[in-house]
């Protein structure tokens, strides 16, 4: 029995066939390319002496050169499909940062995509093309059919195939594609052009079964995959959808645009805004209920040179303000804000840039803080969570109440104990100040960096140096990293490198480790979290108390730099210490430290 030909001669000869088929358009190939050994090598990916022992292999077992790899373990299955989309001459693609159009996914079945190992990503009607991610783009066979059943000219990808089969499994399942694509068919215009809608009819259009369960899928969604925005944007042809999941925008699918004007209008009807009004943004709110758990969403609508495009801020009504030490907060840091919590008097601030988690810091300290005994009253903009026992009001500077108005209002109100959302000016920081002096507690936040920047920033405000060294009792800055997925967290050996950055860094903090080595950690990724390996997250803090000799350096006008090694001197941990500490033990990684904090 004859040994088949060696891979390389393989792939030519199939390559040529396809080149004579009539799939010419469609299927690629690469003249120019030798062997898929020779890419790794040209990548980097395997060095020479591993080549020529999988090429001696080939000549000797007549068995291709991939099925040697993937025997030998010698390379990841991604980077055997980057090569393969060399060597083809196709595009790579990631599938886990790749929106599938449902529109797309509509057009071949569960079945068809399984027998083939292929995915729909996307379709361009005005060219006829199907874009079509492949564990083997030379599969012609699977090509055709596809050509066949589609009507359409196939633009082949090349993907990672146990991703393929992933993928599969989830969009054409519980995946949010799977409703959406049932609601897009019913949605469709007719044959022969786009639906006539009578002006009259428009409202009733709007409220029609497909557009409200489209709306309806990307809530559901939202809330099921723990997102904190949505967010509906128009492109010249498409609609794209991305969520905000772990404070990391990730684009989900693609919709046509033909159906972006009417789920525009079911949002912004349902958020009580004006549907007939485009030029302007505008804001609105509604209450939304899923699996038992009642979601509040913030809307922003904002005219883009595509159209409407459309942001949903969910904020949850269940599970409650977590604690203090559910944030992140821990040891001595966390000591140190509870002693400045318990006092009478004084400012508390907390810092960081938007998004790092500052408001739901000051509504756990709110919420430990309200009693009957104490009036607790706060000035947001806007109002996020609503805490029982607490007189919550919402700035309106169209009506003229700011933060400034507002607080001198409050003063007249017999409180113990204010909280003012933002320090945006002087009179603020001033109204501030002065609220502290008369023996009220104070809590409010300000956007810098670190805790060593708020008193030189309020000092620029034009505060006096004497009242902020009296008057502020404690600092606290802040991010939000992303926490290891448990599920599918594994240990590995870091770079000697990043050890030796972490060591300086963490000095005397560095855990004394007897059995030598230091593991680091990170997740595999798996369904539950999205392949991203991460699940929920967590805050890294520096809380920094002022004490005798930080309100001296107030007084002499001392730069942050001088503030914070006399905080450093006094014990305080900087932001990135603690997150090192928190991927040391395995809650978060290193990377995402580095993403948050690095200076």
């Amino acid at each position: 029995m004859p040994q088949p030909a060696p891979a390389s001669k393989n792939k030519s000869s199939k390559t040529e066939t396809a080149t004579s088929a009539t799939l010419t358009p469609d299927v690629p190939h690469n003249n120019d390319a030798s062997s898929v050994v020779d890419i790794l090598v040209s990548q980097g990916v395997l060095g020479p002496e591993g080549a020529e022992k999988i090429k001696l292999e080939e000549l000797q077992t007549g068995r291709t050169q991939e099925e040697i790899l993937k025997e030998l373990g010698m390379v990841k299955e991604e980077q055997m499909a980057k090569a393969r989309a060399v060597f083809y001459n196709v595009p790579f693609i990631d599938l886990d940062q790749t929106p599938i159009s449902p529109e797309a996914l509509s057009a071949l079945t569960q079945s068809v995509a399984s027998r083939f190992n292929v995915i729909p990503i996307s379709i361009d009607k005005d060219a006829q093309q199907i874009t079509l991610a492949m564990a083997d783009p030379l599969d012609i066979t699977a090509v055709e059919f596809v050509r066949q059943k589609t009507g359409m000219r196939v633009r082949p990808v090349s993907a990672v195939p146990s991703k393929i089969e992933r993928v599969i499994g989830e969009q054409y399942s519980v995946g949010l594609s799977r409703g959406v694509t049932e609601a897009i068919k019913e949605a469709e215009p007719t044959e022969g052009g786009v639906n006539t809608v009578d002006l009259s009819r428009l409202d009733q259009v709007i409220r029609e079964a497909p557009i409200a369960k489209i709306v309806k899928e990307l809530l559901t969604f939202a809330v099921k995959s723990r997102a904190s925005d949505i967010h509906v944007e128009p492109e010249e042809k498409s609609t794209r959808v991305r969520y905000r999941i772990d404070g990391i925008l990730q684009e989900k699918f693609i919709m046509t645009k033909q159906l972006h004007d009417s789920l525009i209008s079911r949002i912004k009807i349902l958020s009580g805004m004006k549907i007939d009004e485009k030029r302007v943004p505008q804001d609105g709110r509604f209450n939304f209920k899923s699996g038992g758990e009642e979601v509040d969403l913030r809307v922003s609508s904002l005219p883009t040179a595509h159209g409407e495009k459309i942001v949903m801020r969910l904020l949850k009504k269940t599970g409650g303000v977590p604690k203090l030490p559910e944030l992140g907060l821990r040891g001595r840091a966390l000591k140190n804000l509870e002693d400045a919590i318990l006092r009478p008097h004084g400012i508390i601030i907390v810092c960081g840039p938007t998004g790092s988690g500052k408001t739901t810091t000051l509504y756990s300290v709110l919420s430990k803080v309200s009693t009957p005994r104490v009036n607790v009253v706060t000035l947001e903009d806007p109002v996020e969570y609503q805490i029982a026992g607490v007189n919550q009001v919402q700035v309106n500077p169209q009506a003229g109440l700011t933060f400034a108005t507002g607080l001198r209002a409050f003063l007249r109100q017999d409180p113990n104990i204010i909280m003012v959302g933002e320090i945006r000016d002087a009179e603020t920081a001033g109204l501030a100040i002065q609220a502290a002096l008369t023996g009220h507690l104070v809590f409010s936040t300000l956007h810098t960096t670190n805790a060593s920047g708020v008193l030189p920033r309020l000092l620029d405000m034009g505060a006096e140096p004497f009242l902020l060294g009296s008057t502020i009792t404690c600092i606290v800055a802040q991010r939000i990293v992303r926490k290891i997925h448990e599920d599918c967290k594994e240990a590995y050996e870091p770079d000697p490198k990043i050890l030796e950055d972490m060591k300086s860094n963490l000095g005397s903090l560095w855990p004394n480790n007897p059995q030598g080595g230091t593991k680091l950690y990170h997740g595999k990724g798996d369904t539950e979290c999205g392949n991203t390996g991460y699940m929920g997250r967590v805050g890294i803090y520096e809380v920094m108390p002022i004490t005798e000799k930080i309100g001296r350096l107030v007084l002499e006008h001392a730069s942050s730099g001088d503030i914070e090694k006399q905080a450093k001197e006094e014990g305080m941990i900087t932001m990135k210490q603690d997150g090192y500490l928190k991927a040391l033990e395995g809650i978060t990684t290193i990377e995402e430290v580095l993403r948050v904090a690095q200076e």
